[in-house]
């Protein structure tokens, strides 16, 4: 489907008890942590596993152990929690264990970055995360910071001695925070900084990604306006720490927290699928906003930063009884549903990436698989932004699959009488989007439907049919 990136989900880094130990972590017949910490006073133990072959390259310190026990790897490598370097100031050591995966099997993330790499893609490694609070699971437990800080710039050191290929272009920070400007969230913002300054000083000119969520939700007790998801976007922006972030804000359409509408569609009541999660109602009475206004928010927060705005586009549905998908939570979503969230993420992200979430992709859901339905549509026209000019009649379109348009314009006149008129496209620019520094993917077509009048703040709708003779899943609409 012309995928360019492959990204992964970072493993957590857990406190665990000495007996949360796996039971396969042994040294001769002694407990793996028990045995790197011999003579000295073990602290506090915590486990990690991400299915990835560390090797001896992981050793860093004396007490560092590298295992093979009953065919599985494990990883010991011994922290110290005061000072720096490899001795604690007060004898006092954490321990973690690096739970690789089995003898035989292959290193998850040295295999992805090798077939990345062959393939001509770009690799973002999952970095790690901490557990979250027992008292708010939704933030993450930074009281063992020093330790998370330490044992990330292992993991980096890691990965610069075994996956420092050509594909891996940098990192996924996984711990997710909605665009919010309340301060409840700080800590994770103070997260993406210990992990991008980790980033920066360990694998210099490797870039990041995060993943914020919005939630324009009317009832929800934390949603946010447009104008808070442009302030919180700048201050993602800023826990850079001299990395390359890219933002990847998350559309909502797969959680029903996010709406795809336009202005004219406020009154409208809201699909099958927002309504299995918000209920019965209308777009305007359900959303603050639609997300276009939510992504042009964005890429405001970002401007002058360097950060860099992506759109993650979510491929499933709220569940509504009648797109169930395998055992998951959510549904089955549809081609059209996506190319409805394309239409809002609009042209200000450079890039559009879209999480495989397990199986939604490849489910059979309502009987029709969600990659088979993408592939039957590869070359359906989508829509991202229009203009009309009523004065002169002239006409552009920005998204994808363009080339030979024959474009439907319809529109209300001055007089009241609604108008409606397909014209042919006369210019095709393939390089728009890159051009202009949007998705280098947009495409543009112009066109001129002749003088005419547009009554003030109604909207014009437009349809597009490509050389192909393929038709847009929906119109786009716009306020003139």
């Amino acid at each position: 489907m012309g995928g360019d990136t492959v990204i992964t989900f970072g493993s957590r880094l857990v406190p665990v008890p000495l007996k949360g130990v796996p039971a396969d972590c042994k040294i001769g017949s002694v407990n793996c942590v028990q045995a790197a910490t011999a003579g000295v006073r073990l602290n506090r133990v915590f486990a990690y596993s991400d299915s990835s072959h560390w090797g001896i390259d992981a050793k860093k310190c004396p007490r560092d152990r590298v295992i093979t026990s009953n065919r599985k790897y494990f990883t010991v490598l011994v922290l110290p929690v005061e000072g720096t370097g490899c001795t604690s100031l007060t004898g006092r050591y954490d321990v973690v264990v690096v739970s690789g995966g089995s003898k035989g099997s292959a290193s998850a993330s040295g295999s992805l970055a090798r077939e990345a790499t062959a393939r001509g893609m770009k690799f973002y490694a999952g970095m790690p995360s901490p557990a979250n609070r027992k008292d708010a699971s939704y933030l993450p437990d930074l009281s063992y910071r020093v330790t998370f800080s330490q044992f990330t710039d292992r993991f980096l050191q890691h990965q610069s001695k075994t996956n420092n290929v050509s594909a891996l272009a940098g990192f996924y920070l996984s711990t997710e925070m909605p665009l919010s400007t309340s301060p409840t969230f700080n800590d994770v913002l103070t997260l993406y900084r210990i992990q991008n300054q980790a980033i920066r000083k360990a694998m210099p000119g490797r870039a990041a990604v995060v993943s914020p969520y919005l939630d324009a939700r009317t009832a929800a007790a934390g949603h946010t306006t447009p104008a808070e998801a442009r302030a919180a976007m700048r201050a993602i922006a800023l826990t850079a720490s001299g990395v390359a972030l890219s933002i990847a804000v998350q559309d909502g359409m797969g959680t029903g927290k996010g709406g795809a509408y336009f202005g004219n569609e406020s009154r409208a009541p809201v699909d099958s699928y927002a309504a299995a999660a918000v209920g019965a109602g209308t777009w305007g009475s359900k959303y603050l906003a639609p997300n276009r206004d939510y992504f042009a928010a964005a890429a405001r927060g970002v401007a002058g930063t360097g950060a860099v705005l992506w759109a993650n586009l979510e491929g499933m549905a709220p569940a509504t009884g009648k797109n169930k998908c395998d055992a998951n939570v959510r549904g089955q979503t549809t081609r059209t549903r996506i190319d409805r969230q394309l239409q809002q993420i609009g042209n200000p992200p450079q890039k559009v990436i879209s999480f495989m979430w397990d199986s939604y992709y490849t489910c059979a859901g309502t009987g029709r698989p969600l990659e088979q339905q993408l592939a039957a549509g590869e070359y359906t026209p989508v829509m991202t932004d229009t203009f009309f000019d009523a004065k002169t009649g002239a006409v552009r379109v920005t998204g994808f699959n363009l080339r030979g348009a024959k474009i439907q314009l319809r529109w209300t006149n001055g007089a009241g009488k609604v108008q409606s008129k397909v014209v042919a496209a006369t210019g095709y620019d393939p390089g728009s989007g890159k051009k202009k520094g949007m998705n280098p993917l947009l495409q543009s077509v112009t066109a001129n439907a002749g003088r005419t009048t547009l009554m003030p703040g109604s909207h014009y709708t437009v349809g597009v049919t490509n050389a192909l003779g393929a038709k847009n899943d929906a119109p786009y609409s716009k306020q003139g």
